[in-house]
């Protein structure tokens, strides 16, 4: 005799009253959304297809591998939050130094700073920049030194303007060299004299 066909397969069995209990549980809504899921599905794989997605995967796998792909993340997080950070008035302002920085190139341009920057090439590779830079300090301090000479020049003018006149004499020359201060300065001057003969010898 043959067995019945639910005692010969019950699996089977099991199995079609799921897929019935599942079909009355089904309404027409989540039989409409089920099928526009599957329809969204299904054209998202046909665009992924047309667009080459899957030549791009092995790429992708990798940048998981080796981390870039977060970092690359971390980094969108770090651009975003400077985007939200950023007001109107930063943007203007950031605008404006940009702005003001290509003026300033532009100016440089036509102003001949190619030129400039030639000259330092050449000053550079003769060494005499190299020299100059040694002696800056030097000759920043000279250049001090003139300022001060020129400051008292001008002071004892001011203060020789000022001053009563000499009564003239032998009494007063004489009351004049034996004023230490006098001696001193004349000390210096003569130290002087005697520096600048000895450089114009040198010089000749």
């Amino acid at each position: 005799m043959n067995a019945p066909a639910e005692q010969m397969d019950p699996a089977r069995n099991d199995v079609e009253r799921i897929v019935n209990a599942a079909h009355d549980a089904l309404t027409d809504e989540m039989v409409a959304r089920l099928a526009a899921t599957w329809g969204d599905a299904i054209t998202m794989i046909d665009q992924a297809n047309r667009a080459g997605i899957g030549r791009a995967l092995p790429a992708l796998a990798r940048l998981v591998e080796n981390g870039d792909l977060e970092r690359i993340a971390q980094l969108a997080r770090v651009y975003s939050s400077a985007q939200d950070a950023l007001t109107d008035e930063m943007v203007g302002r950031m605008a404006e130094t940009i702005g003001n920085g290509l003026l300033l190139l532009d100016r440089a341009s036509r102003g001949g700073a190619d030129r400039v920057i030639t000259m330092l090439e050449s000053l550079n590779a003769s060494g005499a920049l190299e020299r100059l830079a040694a002696t800056l300090p030097q000759l920043l301090e000279r250049l001090g030194m003139v300022q001060t000479l020129l400051q008292a020049v001008d002071d004892a003018a001011a203060a020789s303007r000022a001053a009563q006149p000499s009564t003239g004499g032998f009494g007063g020359l004489w009351r004049l060299l034996r004023d230490p201060e006098s001696q001193d300065t004349l000390r210096f001057l003569l130290d002087v004299g005697k520096k600048l003969r000895q450089g114009a010898l040198g010089a000749t």
